[in-house]
């Protein structure tokens, strides 16, 4: 399915973006509007960053699969 089908129901969950240039990136996406989509990425520390990826830069879009092994760690 074409990452623009399934945008709608990734917003709020945290996904890893596929770029046209073969880079990639990854964070919480935030919104999808006016041609782009808006991701919460993280730094460094404490900081986060808002950033913006316009739809013809994307190559695909996918959610974060669930952990496979959910044991406590001790």
């Amino acid at each position: 399915m074409p990452w623009q089908h399934k945008i709608r129901y990734l917003i709020g969950q945290p996904v890893g973006i596929s770029l046209s240039n073969g880079q990639g990136t990854s964070g919480i996406l935030c919104n999808a509007s006016g041609g782009k989509v808006f991701v919460i990425e993280y730094l460094y520390q404490s900081q986060f960053a808002l950033k913006q990826y316009d739809y013809r830069m994307i190559q695909d879009i996918n959610e974060f699969p669930p952990c496979q092994n959910q044991q406590p760690l001790y």
